[in-house]
Order: C-alpha cells, then sequence, then structure tokens
C-alpha cells in the first residue's frame, strides 16, 4: 500500500506531516511519489490566508474527480464548513503515532514543542483551528531530540505554533533551549530555534544561546511592523522598542548571528508616515532575512473588517520596496563569511549543500553523505546570497 502526502502552510504543517510520514512507513506503508501510483492521499490544509485554503480546495477536488476510488485525509489547519464539505465519501484512515519513528525525507529534523496560541492578533484565524496554547512534556522533547540524533539528524528544528508560550514541568522555552543545546553538543549535532515572538522570553532565550555551540546562531522576529499605531491595530502585544531590543540584544551577544523577521505591508489605514517607519526598522537593524508579504483580507478575522483598506496595488509596491532592502541586506551579511568556514547540514548525497547555522544557504562540489554536518571554507557567494566552497575534509 502507498500513501501521498500534500502538504500546505506553515513550518508546523510541514513538522507534522513529516512525521506523520514516519508514522505511515512504520505501520508499513510505502511512499508514493506521484498521484497515480497512491493507494491512500494525506491532505494537510491550511486556511491561514484565502489564498492557502483555495489552493488546498482546489487540489482536493482535483483528487476527488480525478482519483474517485482513492480515499483521501484531510488533516491540518481548515475550516469547518469546509471539512463538512470536503468529507461526504472520503474514508480517511488513521496510523496510530510513536515516539520511535522519524522522518525520512529530510536532511533535517523537526521537534514540535508546541502547538495553538493564546493570543488575539487581529490578522491571524490560527487559534480558532489550534485552540489554545499545548506544550509537549520536557521529558518527551529529551526523548525525542535524542531519537532524531541516534537516528543520523545532525539539525534538530525547534517548532511550535507560538513558542515563547512553551511551558511544561516547570520548564519554559529559555530552559528547553539550553537543555536541547546540551544535547546537541554532546553527539557533535545542532538546534535551531524557530519564530520567536519580542518579549521578556525571547530575551532570555537569547540569553540561553549564548555561549552554547549546539544551537544555530540564528533568531527569526515576526516583526510584522514598525509602526507602533499598526502593532497596536494588529494586537501585536509588543512595541517597536521590544523591538529592537530583542534584536539589539542577541546582535551584540551572538557574534555574526543570523537574524530574520516577517514584515506585512499594507494593513488597514496603514499610512505613508507608518509604512516609512517600517523600512526605518529594516533599514537600522541587521536583518539578514526578511520575508516580505502584502496584507491579505482573512474572513473571520477582525483584520478584514477594519476601516481603510489599503489598494492592493499599494500593498504590493510598499512590499516590492522592502524586499529589495532586504535583498541587499541579506547579501551584505552573507559576503562578511568569504574567506571563513561554516558548518553546513549536507541536504542530499550527490553534493554537498545546506544551510549555514546563520541561516544562509551554502553548496560545494565536493559529495558527502546526506544528513551530514560538515565544514566548508567559503570561496565565493552568488548573488542571491548563496555561498560556495570547498570541503573541509573531517
Amino acid at each position: 500500500m502507498k500513501v501521498c502526502f500534500e502538504t500546505f502552510g506553515c513550518r508546523l504543517n510541514k513538522a507534522e506531516a513529516l512525521q506523520q510520514e514516519a508514522d505511515y512507513l512504520a505501520a508499513g506503508w510505502e511512499l508514493a511519489e506521484k498521484h497515480s501510483d497512491a493507494d491512500l492521499f494525506v491532505v494537510r490544509g491550511c486556511s491561514v490566508t484565502a489564498r492557502a485554503q483555495r489552493d488546498c480546495e482546489r487540489l482536493i477536488e482535483h483528487l476527488k474527480r480525478k482519483y474517485p476510488a482513492k480515499p483521501i485525509r484531510i488533516e491540518g489547519c481548515l475550516e469547518k464548513p469546509l471539512l463538512q464539505r470536503l468529507r461526504p465519501g472520503l474514508q480517511p484512515h488513521s496510523v496510530p503515532q510513536s515516539p520511535e519513528n522519524t522522518p525520512v525525507r529530510t536532511a533535517r529534523a523537526y521537534l514540535k514543542a508546541q502547538d495553538g496560541c493564546s493570543g488575539k492578533c487581529s490578522f491571524c484565524i490560527v487559534p480558532r483551528f489550534r485552540g489554545s496554547s499545548k506544550s509537549t512534556p520536557f521529558p518527551d522533547l529529551m526523548d525525542k531530540a535524542r531519537r532524531f540524533i541516534d537516528a543520523g539528524y545532525r539539525e534538530i528544528v525547534l517548532t511550535g505554533c507560538n513558542l515563547a508560550l512553551y511551558a511544561s514541568e516547570g520548564k519554559r522555552l529559555p530552559e528547553l533551549v539550553a537543555s536541547l543545546a546540551d544535547i546537541a553538543e554532546g553527539a557533535s549535532a545542532r538546534i535551531r530555534i524557530g519564530s520567536l515572538e519580542p518579549g521578556a522570553c525571547a530575551l532570555e532565550t537569547v540569553h540561553a544561546m549564548v555561549g552554547r555551540r549546539g544551537v544555530c546562531r540564528f533568531l527569526h522576529i515576526p516583526v510584522q511592523s514598525g509602526s507602533d499605531r499598526i502593532l497596536g491595530a494588529m494586537r501585536r502585544g509588543y512595541t517597536v522598542d521590544d523591538v529592537e531590543e530583542l534584536a539589539g540584544t542577541a546582535v551584540r551577544l551572538i557574534q555574526n548571528l543570523g537574524l530574520g523577521c516577517d514584515l506585512m505591508t499594507g494593513f488597514p489605514d496603514e499610512s505613508e508616515f507608518d509604512f516609512k517607519a517600517t523600512m526605518g526598522l529594516l533599514k537600522r537593524i541587521p536583518f539578514s532575512n526578511a520575508h516580505v508579504f502584502p496584507f491579505s483580507e482573512r474572513p473571520g478575522t477582525l483584520a478584514a473588517a477594519l476601516p481603510g483598506p489599503i489598494d492592493k496595488t499599494v500593498r504590493s509596491r510598499r512590499a516590492h520596496s522592502l524586499a529589495e532592502i532586504a535583498s541587499e541586506k541579506r547579501l551584505k551579511f552573507a559576503r562578511r563569511f568569504i574567506g571563513r568556514t561554516v558548518e553546513v547540514v549536507s541536504e542530499r548525497d550527490s553534493k554537498c549543500s545546506g544551510w549555514t547555522a546563520e541561516y544562509l544557504y551554502c553548496k560545494s562540489v565536493s559529495p558527502v553523505p546526506r544528513k551530514s554536518l560538515v565544514k566548508i571554507f567559503v570561496t565565493s557567494i552568488h548573488r542571491d546570497a548563496t555561498l560556495e566552497g570547498r570541503l573541509i575534509p573531517a
């Protein structure tokens, strides 16, 4: 029997899909690379944006139309009306999850520490699907991390819907990061932290990262806007000063830190002054990676009904302007690694390529086993900020 997985949405959705793949394989299933070979489809959907939901609906309808006799299992963040409309005739097949199963198709393992969110951001619909915050027990995460390492993984990505909310048995995110980093360092491996909102927990987590070789030198902050007025309308729960304090502390304490962010343009009633404030924030903070996107109305959220909608062409123009600045900053950050040695987890066997601890893509012509944590001496850089160099023998 063969199962085909189709996954939409965020890193957390992908982490859950990878774990589910491992569970199916452990139960005796094979992975189908083509729809025509599959006996079962597992679609992990996303309704965070209207476009994501439309893409998911189209795929499900296509599969139902082309393969009417094949069962489809629907997972992930999806609107209940959508599930009710699509489920008739579908035959979900349940496979029990086991902590012993590990993903096989990725070079990096994903460790889900937390799910759900207690926030009330005006543009976000995720709490409706995933509920309030729930944390994986601390001992289970330690056990799973060790199993990943025993299975040959040399990078573990710590994921969650809102990692700053992690709490289990008196342990919070800083303690979790410190413990996982110690495990990784003892096995010549590393962990990578997912997105982390500004606040006291994020600052403590940065201090937990300092001096630990077992944690990647990268921090991603979901900034969204450089205007306190817009952040207030978004109900983000932090200010621009909080963002600058977190970024400044991280860059000061961790040498050559890669710093990522999310930036949204065209939120309702965003003035040119608000946009310039966001542009100014992007320019003065040393971000090396920025995910820039225009606001998209999500039905069911407070933001979708706010007054002062911004024309879509203005949203796109503003996003393009920020993306150009972000691209140049990333290239400038990457240039500092020419003539230096970086560590990469190889994502394929044919040629060594993968992400550095600072979240820069790096490649070498030398083949190494997939999942290997190797050192590369950087000799050149591409226009897209990809590093290239020669492999340093172990």
